[in-house]
Parts: structure tokens; sequence; C-alpha cells
């Protein structure tokens, strides 16, 4: 607890020491961090319309050099026997981390000049990179392609406005072989909301029937639905992802973003995280996990 404690304390100082550093450096050698707005984000508007099969980014796009976990997920289990592991995974405690993620607009306009169809890709990587005798092998690879149907939105509510509502055909998986295999399809929705230097994107989801179930309970620990909230101060973003099942108060998870700037567009990056599924094969395992990095794309 006293180590745990002593990074925690590390990295909370880190961070008002580099808000406070950012906001005493003079204006001109500050590079500003710009939120892109739901429009810019989904091209809601005729202005930001540029067309299709264009590769953009989608979500956060950072590599953590640094995590570190209170409880490593050396037993991986499943409510499934055939997928629960009976070989001891001897990983460490401390590894890298990074994200990758793109979209691209494939149809523009369709369903009377409405939506937008998207496609878009997430790869989201867990590396033992410190670890020898593992050869600093990759603990864990999570794969989520998806189809994403976009509409624009402009309804006041709140003093802030609703931007735009989507549904998209969700997959993830780990690819890997029996026992630790994990994976699952979903129906998602979303609507997105602006407010001042606050958005929220809130996505309840529909579980697809799999018959070769590999983590039956993955809606009872992840939840049914996630709630994403993102707020900018100067050039500091703060974001904060919520997943959450809707019957109970006792199991999903929670991540904590901060960015702040370094050097022209080049970004560091604080994550926190706490709670069950942090990746897929942890659906139903419980972690506090702390990294620092670097960010690439906005939150």
């Amino acid at each position: 607890m006293k180590f745990e404690k002593l990074i925690l304390s590390s990295i909370v100082s880190f961070i008002f020491f580099q808000m406070s550093f950012s906001q005493n450096q003079p204006k001109a050698n500050q590079h500003r961090i710009i939120r892109k707005s739901f429009s810019q984000q989904w091209e809601l508007d005729s202005i930001y319309k540029k067309g299709t099969f264009r590769l953009v980014s989608y979500k956060p796009i950072y590599i953590t050099a640094g995590r570190w976990t209170s409880k490593t997920n050396k037993f991986p289990v499943s409510e499934n026997p055939d997928y629960t592991s009976e070989e001891r995974q001897d990983y460490n405690n401390f590894e890298a981390k990074f994200q990758l993620s793109f979209k691209s607009k494939v149809m523009q306009s369709i369903f009377w000049g409405c939506g937008d169809l998207w496609i878009a890709y997430t790869q989201k990587a867990h590396w033992q990179v410190y670890n020898k005798k593992l050869s600093r092998s990759f603990r864990e690879l999570n794969y989520e392609p998806e189809i994403i149907l976009n509409f624009p939105l402009n309804k006041p509510l709140f003093g802030g406005k609703l931007r735009t509502t989507s549904i998209a055909f969700n997959h993830q998986s780990n690819g890997k072989d029996l026992p630790l295999s994990r994976s699952w399809n979903r129906i998602v929705f979303s609507l997105g909301y602006e407010i001042g230097n606050w958005d929220v994107i809130f996505k309840p989801w529909i579980r697809l029937s799999d018959e070769e179930d590999e983590n039956p309970l993955i809606t009872k620990y992840i939840g049914n639905g996630e709630l994403d909230l993102s707020y900018t101060y100067h050039n500091h973003e703060f974001n904060t992802i919520i997943t959450h099942p809707f019957n109970s108060l006792k199991y999903g998870g929670m991540q904590l973003n901060y960015v702040f700037p370094i050097e022209g567009h080049l970004r560091g990056h604080v994550q926190a995280f706490h709670g069950y599924g942090e990746t897929l094969v942890d659906y139903n395992h419980s972690q506090t996990s702390l990294g620092i990095g670097i960010s690439f794309a906005n939150w």
C-alpha cells in the first residue's frame, strides 16, 4: 500500500506542477490544444464535410511507456470452463500500453441526405516490454472494428446542444486461442452533447448472442453502457470514461485521463483506471492501474 500511495502522490504532484508550469509560460511559447467539436469530428455541418475515404483519427491515439497495475491477472478465468486458464501467466506489474484508432467515411449524405456511414478500427495493446522472462511478449491485444451510421443533431438542451446520434455494429476480440480467447459483438447507440468546454457522450449497447460464448457474464462486469466526459481548461484536457451495468453498483470501471502540452503537437498523458474490463481478458478481473506517456490525438 505504501508503494501504491507513493506512485499516486507522485503522479498527482506531477499534474499540479505541470498545470502551474504551463500557465506561467509566455503565451508566445505555448501551443494551444484546440478541442475538436462534434461537428469537426463527424463532419456534421457542410463547412466541415470533406468527402469519403479519408483516414482520420477516431478514439485517442497514445503510448504509455510505463503502466503499473495493483493486481496482474495471472490466472484468467471465464464462466465458460473451456475458456479458463489453468496455467499461471507469469506477468509483471509493469508494462507498456498503446492505442491506435482510425475511421473513414465511406458513404455521405445517405438516408434522405441526413446520415453518413463510417468504418472504424481501434487496437489497444498491453506489452510486457520489461519482462525478459517472457521474451517481452504482448500480454493482450484487443481488436475493435466498427460500422457506424451517424446523424447530425442541433437540439438545444439545458444551455447546451445535442449534436450527434449514431448506431453502430461493434466487434471486439483479442485474437487468442483457447483458453484465453475473448470476444463479443454489440449494437452500440450513441448520443453526443456539447455545453461550454464540456463534451458528453452516452453510449448504451445491446450485446448480441453468441453460440460459443467465451465470456458469458461480460455485461455483468463491464456493463451495459458507457459515459464519456471531456473538459478542456486552457491548454489541458481532462477525460473520464465510465462503464457500468445498469442494474448493479458493484461492477463497472472508470478511466481517468489528463493530457497536457509538451512541445508543438506533442502532448503528455497521464492515465488511471480502476475496476473491471481494462482489457477483454480482464473483463471479470478488478484492478487499479496508473500510467504516463504521450498522446497524439485529441480526446
